[in-house]
């Protein structure tokens, strides 16, 4: 007797509250934060002076209908984001503000829905 199998969908951002739709692609960076005072003394050894630890990037894509362009667009002129996301570090959901840089929308193929686009950005930490 096979036992059913469930497959729930993966809810990987979630911005003010509105869950996203599944990304193509997904990376998640984290990175320190370094003050400039850091650098390689006179004997050769390097002094970081880390200012802040664990600072997220996300870089990920979406296929998205017209009415998510806009959404997205949308979110990419906001100073601010409130974004839930999953991080791999901990393998849970994780609160953060966060600010879009880089966004690029690519119409893949016309539709009688106004289109499929490819867009794709960069989330960082504030």
């Amino acid at each position: 007797m096979e036992e059913d199998k469930v497959v729930a969908f993966f809810q990987y951002l979630n911005f003010d509250g509105v869950d996203l739709p599944l990304p193509d692609s997904y990376e998640v960076d984290m990175a320190d934060k370094e003050a400039d005072s850091g650098g390689e003394t006179e004997a050769g050894t390097v002094q970081r002076d880390v200012v802040r630890t664990g600072v997220v990037t996300i870089s990920v894509s979406f296929s998205v209908t017209q009415k998510w362009l806009r959404l997205l667009t949308g979110y990419k002129q906001q100073e601010k984001i409130r974004v839930g996301f999953f991080d791999p570090e901990t393998a849970s959901v994780r609160q953060t503000e966060m600010y879009v840089e880089g966004f690029k929308a690519k119409l893949k193929k016309d539709t009688s829905y106004k289109g499929l686009w490819i867009v794709s950005f960069t989330l960082k930490e504030l």
